[in-house]
């Protein structure tokens, strides 16, 4: 048994070191973070959604220290997380004050403070090219009053066209802490939609993608996706006031869904929402559809369809655990394994056995 455990320490030992050896490259080859910060900035914001933790550098090196595999560097990333001190919560980001680098809605065409495209794949033709370059962008017009660019489901609002943000009585509760306290069914909207941020985005993808296709009940309007920077506002009793702290760049999406009405509720669109750190407009979408769909109950819409069981999204959208579920069956099963052979090979000879009578009869 000793020599089991000295050959599998030893085997361990050099299978880390092979994979430093390939993931480290070689002179000028070497990738620096900085360069995988900057040059990277969808993935990186991916791998800081999926892994709780707004800083860029820090998911930078996730990266390269994953060899580019996504699930390894959000288990990276969460595994720091809890490192770290809590200090405190900041207060609520404002992103109705958002200056957008981006804003364009899919419901009206002349929307007040105008649509700005800001940075997109949308509109590219999906070519490789041969070369990347960096071309000359104009400067931007300074003199645009980026107060003047209201929410469209404000404007929705102002006719009672579109559900209120939030009901009247729901007052300001503190939601709950999905990263310290368990998962318990049914949640609340807002452990929802913390779920959903930290969720496997192409996981989400599909059940949002699902949802189009019939399977749910939504007939889905982006409202209107920003992606900007916001201040981030620290609560801090100790010195009596608030404090800033910094910006981080989000990207949020409402969706305006269509609502017949109900017994007690009035037609009109209801909301779906998403926010995400960084640039990250397939993630921010995504989960605004999901959201929706997860919103049955309060609409009184039936289960037809896997996005609208809370427990199977929520359960399934983690792919932390979900990676580590369906890679342990790499590790040893030795035991587990040899008891089920033993179980086949007795059935096979029982099963051989209640034919045998069967086998003579038939050869009589």
């Amino acid at each position: 048994m000793y020599v089991a455990v000295k050959g599998g320490e030893q085997a361990i030992a050099n299978a880390h070191a092979l994979l430093a050896k390939r993931g480290a490259g070689s002179g000028e080859d070497r990738v620096a973070t900085e360069q995988v910060r900057e040059q990277l900035g969808v993935l990186v914001a991916r791998v800081m959604n999926e892994g709780s933790l707004y800083d860029p550098d820090l998911a930078a090196k996730a990266i390269l220290q994953a060899q580019g595999d996504v699930l390894e560097a959000v288990t990276l990333l969460r595994s720091y997380r809890t490192t770290l001190p809590r200090f405190g919560v900041t207060r609520p980001i404002d992103t109705g004050s958002l200056p957008p680098e981006r804003r364009v809605s899919a419901t009206f065409k002349d929307v007040p403070g105008g649509q700005q495209l800001g940075a997109t794949f949308d509109y590219t033709h999906r070519l490789l090219a041969d070369e990347l370059t960096t071309p000359d962008i104009p400067a931007p017009d300074t003199e645009a009053d980026e107060a003047a660019m209201p929410r469209v489901t404000d404007l929705l609002g102002r006719g009672a066209l579109v559900e209120p943000d939030h009901p009247d009585d729901w007052g300001d509760p503190d939601p709950g802490d999905l990263t310290r306290e368990p998962t318990t069914f049914p949640m609340t909207r807002a452990e929802r939609l913390q779920a959903l941020a930290r969720g496997d985005e192409g996981f989400l993808l599909s059940l949002g993608y699902s949802t189009q296709r019939g399977f749910g009940n939504t007939h889905p309007f982006v409202g209107e996706v920003r992606v900007g920077e916001v201040e981030v506002v620290f609560d801090a009793p100790e010195i009596g006031h608030e404090v800033p702290i910094g910006r981080i760049e989000i990207t949020e999406c409402q969706m305006v869904n269509q609502f017949v009405g109900s017994a007690d509720r009035p037609p009109q669109f209801t909301r779906g929402y998403g926010l995400a750190f960084g640039r990250a407009e397939r993630k921010a979408m995504s989960m605004s559809l999901v959201d929706r769909a997860l919103r049955r109950d309060e609409f009184g819409e039936r289960e037809v369809s896997p996005a609208q069981d809370e427990e199977f999204v929520i359960a399934h959208s983690d792919n932390v655990q979900a990676a580590g579920f369906v890679e342990h069956l790499k590790l040893p099963h030795y035991v587990d394994f040899q008891a089920e052979l033993v179980l086949i090979r007795q059935l096979g000879a029982e099963f051989e056995a209640r034919r045998a009578p069967e086998k003579e009869s038939a050869h009589g």
